[in-house]
């Protein structure tokens, strides 16, 4: 007979073996160390620097992989990555991370910046690296506000939003309107990918991992410039609790900075080939058609003319050529493109 001890031991045990067979369902990253962040309670720099881990351990690059931290909130990166790390002056991690690649081009190079460190003081080495089409990857955090000096108006900081150093609001008519740096960067020749992407909810937290990955993955194949802008938050400076933070994001950050595609090389060279088939076969039919009715000519009056193209090629020619020539863009970025 069972006495209830026994039952209790057989269940503990039936729940250890259970575990063992199946595992952790979630543990960290070996792309990040032990080290407790200094982030604020729903600053998203720690989602998005798990997703930089997670891409590098799942590409096999860990053992290769050389960050470049910059000058901001995250300026302690160096203590969170388990990877290599070179700490950069102010705003020149671009420039930092060029030498990297090109002394080390089998590296993957990274650099990971705020939009203070890269939109104001780092403007002129991000534009040159991207209009050169350096070979690294950057993560580029948009939050609207320099964090770690303590709230000042940043060049992506909103028309009307109130700063430390904008306490009535941002006044375009002195300060300018705020940097778009996806859409300022795509025109660049030396841009292989250019995306921006946010981090408020399980499904954007995904599509973010994707895009990083594919950044890095373009990087290995050697295509040029990437860079993958996070829409984030910052609840201190703010003035909100994480929560609220979210919600702000959503309803202004995200309409003035829409997310989307807004350079892929490889998504214009299918593009690009898709209409040269266009082109080609409707210029092979033209030619078809015009020998044929030169034939017809010489033939004389009495032989029959040559029929036109046969309707159902000309429906078998579209149904080829379709699926290839559709934009692998996102209706909203497009649309964003187009309006702006």
């Amino acid at each position: 007979m069972m006495t209830p001890a026994t039952a209790s031991a057989k269940t503990q045990n039936t729940k250890a073996k259970t575990k063992d067979k199946t595992g952790p369902i979630f543990s960290r990253t070996p792309g990040l160390t032990d080290a407790i962040t200094n982030y604020c309670p729903g600053c998203t720099h720690g989602i998005v620097q798990r997703l930089v881990a997670e891409a590098i351990e799942e590409l096999d690059a860990q053992g290769r992989a050389v960050g470049v931290c910059p000058v901001g909130c995250s300026v302690l990166a160096y203590e969170f990555y388990s990877c290599d790390m070179v700490q950069a002056a102010h705003g020149r991690a671009p420039a930092v991370a060029t030498g990297l690649k090109r002394a080390r081009p089998e590296n993957v190079i990274f650099t990971y910046q705020g939009d203070g460190d890269l939109a104001s003081i780092g403007m002129a080495e991000t534009v040159h690296a991207a209009t050169r089409g350096e070979n690294i990857t950057v993560i580029f955090i948009n939050n609207a506000i320099y964090g770690m000096t303590g709230g000042q108006m940043a060049p992506t900081s909103l028309p009307g939003q109130v700063t430390q150093t904008s306490p009535y609001g941002r006044d375009v008519e002195t300060a300018g309107y705020p940097i778009r740096v996806c859409e300022m960067l795509s025109s660049l020749d030396g841009v292989a990918l250019a995306q921006r992407v946010t981090v408020d909810s399980p499904r954007t937290v995904r599509a973010a991992k994707k895009a990083i990955k594919k950044a890095f993955e373009y990087q290995t194949e050697g295509l040029g410039y990437t860079i993958i802008e996070v829409v984030a938050t910052c609840p201190t400076n703010w003035g909100f609790t994480p929560a609220d933070a979210f919600t702000w994001l959503r309803d202004n950050l995200l309409p003035y900075y829409p997310l989307g595609v807004y350079r892929d090389i490889k998504a214009e060279s299918k593009d690009d080939k898709a209409a040269d088939t266009v082109a080609d076969k409707l210029a092979a039919a033209k030619a078809a058609k015009a020998e044929a009715s030169t034939g017809s000519t010489e033939a004389g009056s009495t032989a029959p003319e040559a029929p036109e193209v046969a309707p159902e090629t000309a429906a078998e020619t579209d149904s080829e050529v379709a699926p290839e020539t559709a934009p692998e863009v996102a209706p909203e970025t497009t649309s964003e493109k187009g309006g702006e």
